[in-house]
């Protein structure tokens, strides 16, 4: 450290703390926050405290030298971070969603959609609603959904008002579940969706909206409702619901959910992985 007296700040005792210290300190602090912040309210920090409390298990039977004890805790090591990867696999996923998210990241990723898309959706959106249609439409960004789109009836077609309206027809065998969107595409209909179990959502809302804001808590997807019995429309994102929009207010966030500069909200991390019909 002699070579380098510039970079050492101050000492406390016999250890020399060096402005890389502090950098280092602060990312790790930051980083331990916006993990807690994601799995806080679920049970993923009851695992986090009963993992820890091995940790220290583990380092006290270390320093204490006792042997079979250190054999067993040494053979569990060797799968605990496979251990870790299981048990926090919603967790972790949520994570790289919110990274796929960022603004910046993207801009790379991330194409607008059609303003002719947007037309043939809003224009559909509109009649399914007056109809009192029920719908279920699911729009991919970043986050790919081909495991959801696998579980329809595979379309690969333009999107257009007609057919939005054909599939969703109450005697159409593709009106149940929903519709993914991907790229300038209808890629399926008859899409299996997780569905939410959030507490803080209307007990009277239907398999339709829970299964738009389950989607949202687990991708960045954008996800348009229109209800069967009050003809409603809803959007969700991010893991909320925003109920009873007018046209235009659909139209524009559909626009705004495609537009790179816009930073996406963050969503909680999933307990499990119910899934039903929508």
């Amino acid at each position: 450290m002699s070579g380098l007296p510039l970079l050492g700040l101050f000492d406390i005792g016999f250890l020399e703390v060096r402005w890389q210290d502090l950098v280092d300190v602060a990312v790790v602090a930051f980083l331990v926050y916006q993990v807690y912040r994601l799995i806080r309210g679920t049970i993923a920090v009851q695992i986090a405290f009963a993992l820890l409390g091995l940790y220290f298990v583990n380092v006290t039977v270390g320093a204490l030298q006792l042997t079979t004890l250190s054999t067993l805790f040494g053979v569990v090591g060797d799968v605990f971070v496979l251990a870790l990867i299981i048990i926090f696999a919603p967790e972790i996923r949520q994570a790289l969603f919110l990274v796929g998210r960022n603004p910046i990241v993207r801009r790379f990723v991330q194409t607008a959609p059609r303003q002719k898309i947007t037309a043939e959706v809003v224009a559909a959106v509109d009649e399914m609603s007056r109809q009192r249609m029920g719908s279920l439409i699911a729009f991919a960004r970043s986050t790919g959904l081909r495991n959801y789109i696998e579980s329809g009836t595979r379309i690969q077609a333009d999107v257009e008002r007609d057919l939005l309206v054909s599939i969703f027809w109450h005697n159409s065998p593709l009106h149940d579940g929903a519709v993914i969107v991907q790229g300038q595409k209808i890629e399926a209909a008859r899409c299996i969706l997780p569905v939410s179990d959030a507490r803080e959502l209307d007990p009277h809302l239907g398999l339709r909206h829970r299964a738009a804001v389950g989607l949202s808590e687990r991708t960045d997807a954008f996800v348009i409702v229109t209800s069967e019995e009050t003809g409603h429309i809803s959007v969700a994102e991010g893991g909320k619901l925003d109920v009873d929009l007018s046209l235009g207010e659909v139209e524009a966030r559909l626009n705004d959910a495609f537009s790179p500069d816009r930073a996406r909200p963050a969503t909680p991390a999933p307990e499990d992985e119910t899934e039903a019909t929508a």
